[in-house]
């Protein structure tokens, strides 16, 4: 599957979080209490790292029908529907900044998937284990130095995501356990 991403990794960007700010506020008018949570995820999520610069959305949706009647709102903001895209239970959504380049990617999901635990906790142990982060910052800032397309680079980068999300998931449902036996 061929995708418009032709951009490779750069250094992180702080404009990115205020670009996830700008279009968190434009989907939360799109959905109002539809969304559950609009979370920033993905390596523009993760400050001082290397990544692709298109910002990473996940949304909490209380109802994928909900979301399907809000595709001509969605389009008139930007935010072209795909579907499923190849993950059930999934909308994801692109959008492209004025100059035609990807400039988002929006996933959404039901509160109650198990694609949102995946995400999001794959964001907060990168966050949390720095030297991690900085690991995968290398690996895409050497991916960069030898690009070779956005198919090359998520076969180069899948491993070390593959591994990682393992430990992260590990991580995140340890830390839940730990704080429901504090309460």
């Amino acid at each position: 599957m061929k995708t418009r991403l032709k951009k490779p990794p750069q250094p992180h960007d702080p404009a990115w979080s205020v670009a996830f700010g700008e279009a968190q506020a434009t989907l939360r008018t799109i959905l109002g209490a539809d969304a559950k949570a609009i979370h920033h995820v993905g390596s523009t999520a993760i400050p001082g790292i290397w990544a692709k610069p298109v910002i990473d959305i996940l949304i909490e949706a209380t109802s994928l029908v909900a979301l399907d009647r809000r595709d001509a709102a969605f389009g008139e903001a930007g935010f072209i529907g795909k579907g499923e895209k190849g993950i059930a239970g999934r909308r994801f959504y692109i959008k492209d900044n004025y100059k035609g380049a990807r400039s988002h990617h929006v996933q959404a999901f039901e509160v109650s998937s198990p694609h949102i635990e995946r995400h999001l906790a794959f964001r907060d142990y990168l966050l949390a284990h720095r030297p991690v982060a900085s690991e995968y910052s290398r690996l895409k800032e050497a991916i960069a130095a030898d690009w070779r397309g956005v198919d090359d680079y998520i076969e180069r980068k899948a491993s070390f995501v593959e591994q990682t999300e393992r430990l992260a998931l590990a991580w995140a449902r340890g830390k839940a356990c730990a704080q429901e036996g504090e309460a």
